[in-house]
């Protein structure tokens, strides 16, 4: 009997055990009113609710010696989601934002977007504000400079967006800090960055887009740390043309994950850590592992971000889902030069801490969501709705619940639009369901 009790028992806790490995949520896309975002949209949404506002700040800011100066960083504030998605253009406000300063010089550098926004628990007023923001430069913006090693040295640098004439970008990711709400910033420095030393060049780079770096970030609170899922698009060694080696950068391309305690936001020069494969280990400037079941593989066709027939992962845009109870990751993907994807993924992770054991590598094979042939998909990500419960509950991009508004950046030709046409409708189910 106690032989019979003790197998019931094994038996049990594996089907537990194996119930809890196939945790699945499914979904659905429900069609519904279409809405254009009036404001312009090159990023992740960062959001934030200040007392009974919701308030968005979607665009771009600073030197573009590719595109031009911009000063499109603007933001809407509303009592609820849909009211500040539909807000006219002409109703956004304009923040004071730190100076760009010349080359050689410390200060901000490039362009910036604001693709998260991590509002301070200590501050109960909730005007406390940290921007994370993604940066690009070039090596007009930022030269080389051998005392530190951050910069770039313009010699066989890959061609950019807009022809032969062009040069590609480099990004990176920093911190800003508003202390009223987002009126005003102060740039606090770089969260992460790759140095000149992992630039793809001529003749491998071919992509049209960066010469490395990393980019479009999505940024969660959880414990004492901010987590960082972001894009990796350097070479995940030394780049020595002679030994290039398309498989290898493509076994370090990818999403990959980094963080920072919160409490050296104020301070975050020097002191993230990127996952090396084993832990958070890898410094900030170093060389991380991206998250393996995030990566296509070579049988579906994965490939390398500098070269024209890449395919990869990119963009990801994270949310904690209180009814799920996981962690949700929208995320586009590459297939050609320039971005170009018609394509939006899902992918879960049931850990609610991150920090724990490898639990930030735990995401599930990515599901294809949405399909738009013709288009280029950029920057899906899920929104709050203008529902009771929702706005009782203060969700943001970050923090959802069962059905959320997916927003998404179309392109075609020259007509790009930040757009929602479905709800997305989440389900509790298991594989063994």
């Amino acid at each position: 009997m106690k032989k019979l009790l003790g197998f019931i028992m094994l038996v049990a806790i594996f089907a537990c055990q194996q119930k809890e490995k196939d945790f699945t949520p499914s979904f659905k896309l429900i069609p519904s009113e279409k809405f254009v975002f009036k404001s312009f949209v090159d990023c992740n949404m960062a959001e934030v609710w200040i007392g009974d506002t919701f308030r968005v700040f979607p665009g771009k800011y600073g030197e573009d010696p590719v595109w031009g100066y911009s000063n499109e960083l603007e933001f809407a504030s509303g009592k609820n989601a849909d009211e500040v998605f539909l807000t006219p253009h002409d109703q956004f406000t304009d923040p004071i934002m730190p100076p760009n300063t010349p080359p050689g010089t410390p200060g901000l550098h490039g362009a910036v977007w604001f693709e998260t926004v991590y509002q301070s628990q200590e501050d109960k007023t909730g005007k406390t504000l940290y921007a994370i923001y993604h940066n690009e430069n070039y090596p007009e913006t930022l030269p080389y400079d051998p005392k530190t090693g951050e910069g770039y040295i313009d010699t066989l640098w890959p061609e950019g967006l807009t022809g032969p004439q062009s040069v590609a970008a480099v990004c990176r990711i920093g911190v800003m800090k508003s202390i009223n709400g987002g009126y005003s910033w102060e740039n606090k420095g770089l969260f992460i960055e790759d140095l000149q030393p992992r630039m793809i060049l001529k003749p491998h780079n071919n992509s049209l887009t960066f010469a490395g770096g990393v980019g479009d970030p999505s940024a969660v609170a959880n414990g004492e740390y901010l987590y960082l899922f972001y894009g990796e698009y350097g070479y995940p060694g030394v780049y020595d043309a002679n030994n290039y080696d398309s498989v290898f950068e493509a076994s370090g391309h990818c999403i990959s994950v980094a963080r920072l305690k919160i409490k050296d936001l104020d301070n975050p020069q020097g002191k993230a850590q990127r996952w090396d494969g084993k832990a958070f280990a890898a410094a900030y400037n170093g060389i991380g592992k991206p998250i393996a079941s995030l990566q296509i593989g070579k049988e579906d066709k994965g490939g390398a971000a500098s070269r024209a027939g890449g395919n990869f992962h990119w963009g990801p845009s994270v949310s904690w889902n209180e009814y799920l109870n996981c962690w949700v990751m929208m995320m586009g993907r590459v297939e050609g030069q320039k971005w170009v994807g018609d394509k939006v993924y899902i992918s879960f992770n049931k850990n609610k801490d991150l920090g724990a054991a490898d639990h930030s590598q735990q995401w599930s094979k990515p599901q294809l969501v949405l399909q738009k042939p013709g288009h280029v998909l950029w920057y899906p990500s899920l929104q709050p709705m203008n529902t009771e419960e929702d706005i009782k509950a203060r969700r943001t991009c970050l923090r959802l619940g069962k059905k959320a508004r997916l927003f998404i950046k179309y392109m075609e030709a020259d007509n790009h639009q930040y757009i929602s046409e479905y709800i997305i409708d989440f389900e509790k189910l298991t594989a063994n369901q």
